[in-house]
């Protein structure tokens, strides 16, 4: 049965040895552990291998599995315009001087560490994001030359071709979160992305519907046409206003949790992300297809929800997924009348 771990990038103020204490009273089997805080130190685990067993061995004293390794953080300075938010958000050996190419040589470099420090923790897979130096064009106004999207994809093949192929050499794979400001952020760029890279074997995806729902994007058929090439999936939920709003999609500006974002009437949201079974996602209709395409990794529950307590949001996230987790049938439900064939004697 697939196991109901959870994501710690948003619990790295907390050390890791006392989020592995209260991840595993809160039911969860297993964790996605973001390199952040002392959850992971990406060149120290790929260095030195007794300090990822270590990591590892914590996770295991409390019953917990590390299923994955994430490093959204760094991945997305690989293809990004960089400019000093990334600085918060990038160790300062990858920031260095902070120019443009250098940091995205630096992150592309950390990105390889991190396989290595994959398969010293004991795992195959490394979730996270890859950037895009063509987001800031999604909207096309003034109109923009296809040639500049073109080249979008030509970048990012560029420099993702090479950390692929060292994941390849470990037999890691990369799983990139499919979200807006990524080269991906919905099917039909996934679709070009995978054409970009040449369908590289490695170049996989970790699933996380709350980031299609608010595009309107169908989050079952993405299971349904990549399924063969998803790694995690990350249970998020969002609520997305059935009704006209003061901030639409692009958020307006304002920050999660705004009033405008959230009013006073529960049902004129524009979009927020809620603690799992409060929002809008069709959690069956994930579980039904990722049954079909044979899904069998971890549902990693990545907890978000500004208006709650998150140690309370992520216990009952646990319960929820737990129950929503159900397996496929093991036969059609009809197939016991193929064993009575009816005669075509008539009565007696």
């Amino acid at each position: 049965m697939r196991k109901v771990v959870l994501f710690t990038g948003q619990w790295v103020d907390m050390p890791f040895a006392e989020l592995c204490k209260r991840a595993a009273a809160m039911g969860f089997e297993g964790l996605e552990v973001a390199c952040g805080g002392d959850h992971l130190d990406v060149q120290r685990a790929a260095d030195d291998p007794a300090y990822a067993t270590a990591q590892r061995y914590t996770a295991a004293a409390h019953g917990l599995q590390i299923v994955a390794i994430s490093n959204h953080l760094v991945g997305q300075a690989v293809c990004d315009r960089i400019d000093a938010r990334h600085r918060a958000i990038l160790p300062a050996r990858v920031w260095g001087d902070g120019d443009p190419e250098g940091v995205r040589q630096r992150a592309a470099e950390e990105m390889r560490l991190t396989a290595r420090a994959a398969v010293n923790v004991g795992v195959t897979v490394v979730t996270g994001f890859t950037g895009s130096s063509i987001w800031h064009l999604a909207y096309s106004f003034p109109p923009v030359p296809p040639a500049w999207i073109d080249e979008g994809y030509n970048d990012f093949a560029k420099r993702w071709r090479p950390i692929l192929d060292a994941f390849d050499q470990l037999g890691v794979d990369f799983a990139l979160e499919v979200h807006p400001t990524e080269i991906a952020f919905d099917v039909a760029s996934t679709e070009r992305a995978l054409a970009a890279i040449e369908r590289h074997p490695r170049f996989c995806f970790n699933f996380d519907p709350s980031h299609f729902v608010y595009q309107n994007v169908d989050y079952v058929l993405f299971v349904r046409k990549f399924g063969d090439r998803i790694r995690n999936v990350h249970m998020k939920d969002c609520y997305v206003s059935p009704t006209p709003t003061e901030v639409g999609t692009y958020g307006g500006h304002v920050a999660f949790g705004d009033h405008r974002r959230s009013s006073d009437s529960p049902d004129h949201f524009s979009w927020n992300f809620r603690s799992l079974g409060r929002g809008s996602v069709k959690f069956e209709e994930i579980i039904r297809a990722l049954n079909d395409v044979g899904y069998a990794g971890a549902l990693s529950v990545e907890w978000e929800d500004t208006g709650m307590d998150r140690e309370h949001g992520a216990a009952e996230s646990c319960r929820f997924v737990k129950q929503i987790n159900f397996k496929p049938s093991a036969f059609a439900f009809d197939a016991q009348f193929n064993h009575h064939q009816p005669t075509t004697a008539g009565p007696q």
